[in-house]
């Protein structure tokens, strides 16, 4: 961060946070009467009965819904288009995503093209997108059932273009979501290994955007106590999905992550994972950042040493005296997580397929590699998938 920092806050989004807080779903201004609900291929939403939840609340608030299913783990282009059109047939006045990132993520791109001409690739502005200027968006209502994302709070959308192995992402003030509930109570039938990967993009999204070049002093708030809370937290939940305080815990931690990623930003981590799910989008997102995130945080390890000395503290509550500290907690607390030794390689990613994602990591999120504590090479990037590869 720099010595005298300049920044700005706008984060417009209404946050209701808190157990059973899905229920004011019924009584909170909407900014509209008729709801497109996006929800994703799964079974979750309806086998535990969130989406029948939301569609009675909604009703109790004197609001229609219509239901789109489609949305897949790593959303893409065609689903998007797909879903704007329906929204516009059925003249839907505001969007409401429910469920993990994914199905958020996509209710703001859909919120997008229900009010724009063309494709969504028109507006992406980095790899084959044409950068053309939003004008409008409809409003979205955030109802996350994951931890991890934390875009109830940020503008930021990932969406893939199938077509051409692109995955990225995009927001502007206009997707900002209006509304956001979060209600740890919606959290707790996540699996073990969902709940430790998706916890885990939490924590990368506030350790990366603690290093960033970008970081605030708001964001290094939001970001060290995101950071203390999952290190704490995660691995009890992870081995308790009921625990309800340690869910909550998880809960509030990536809402202060997507805090982060309002105030600061993610680092070059983030892009070499999209390249990686973009070409297997079979891998989820957070188990990507685990497996790259040892090699990727070493690379900077003599670059940031105060912070990461700082994470380290905030982490284990002990003085740290150097910055490989930081990493021996991390590997400690995916280690606790049962996340330690993922292997790419049961995603289907082979050594070859390196160049090409550096390649693509570079054409696509190349925005993010410009606030690294310090520019990395192409040799530097093949190299922490190559160190990341088993």
């Amino acid at each position: 961060m720099n010595t005298n920092p300049v920044f700005s806050l706008y984060i417009p989004t209404r946050i209701v946070f808190g157990c059973g807080e899905i229920k004011r779903l019924a009584t909170e201004k909407l900014p509209g009467k008729k709801a497109l609900i996006v929800i994703s291929s799964g079974t979750s939403m309806k086998k535990y009965g969130y989406l029948d939840k939301v569609i009675e609340l909604l009703k109790e608030n004197e609001t229609e819904s219509v239901v789109f299913n489609k949305i897949l783990p790593n959303p893409t282009k065609k689903h998007v288009m797909e879903a704007a059109a329906l929204c516009k047939d059925e003249k839907c006045d505001f969007i409401v995503g429910l469920g993990g990132g994914s199905s958020i993520d996509s209710a703001k791109a859909i919120a997008v093209m229900a009010c724009n001409p063309g494709d969504y690739w028109d507006y992406i502005p980095a790899g084959t997108g044409k950068g053309r200027p939003v004008s409008k968006a409809l409003p979205v209502v955030a109802i996350p059932t994951t931890a991890g994302t934390g875009t109830e709070a940020d503008p930021w959308s990932v969406i893939t273009n199938e077509d051409t192995k692109e995955k990225i992402g995009f927001g502007s003030e206009l997707t900002y979501p209006a509304l956001s509930i979060i209600d740890p109570e919606l959290m707790l039938s996540i699996p073990p290994h969902l709940t430790a990967y998706q916890g885990f993009d939490a924590f990368f999204h506030a350790a990366e955007g603690f290093i960033a070049n970008c970081s605030t002093p708001i964001s290094d708030l939001y970001a060290l106590e995101a950071i203390r809370l999952l290190y704490k937290y995660l691995p009890v939940a992870v081995a308790d999905g009921r625990n309800i305080k340690a869910r909550a815990k998880v809960a509030w931690a990536s809402t202060l992550a997507g805090l982060v990623e309002s105030t600061s930003s993610c680092t070059s981590e983030h892009s070499m994972e999209h390249a990686m799910s973009a070409y297997y989008p079979q891998l989820p997102h957070g188990a990507g950042l685990i497996a790259i995130s040892e090699a990727y945080f070493e690379t900077f390890r003599n670059d940031c040493m105060k912070r990461y000395m700082k994470m380290a503290e905030v982490m284990t509550q002990l003085k740290s005296n150097r910055p490989s500290d930081f990493i021996d907690a991390l590997v400690r607390m995916q280690k606790e997580c049962k996340v330690h030794e993922l292997k790419l390689s049961d995603w289907g990613i082979k050594m070859e397929d390196f160049p090409k994602m550096v390649q693509n990591a570079r054409d696509t999120m190349g925005a993010l590699f410009t606030l690294d504590p310090r520019p990395l090479t192409d040799e530097e990037v093949l190299n922490i998938y190559q160190k990341s590869f088993k």
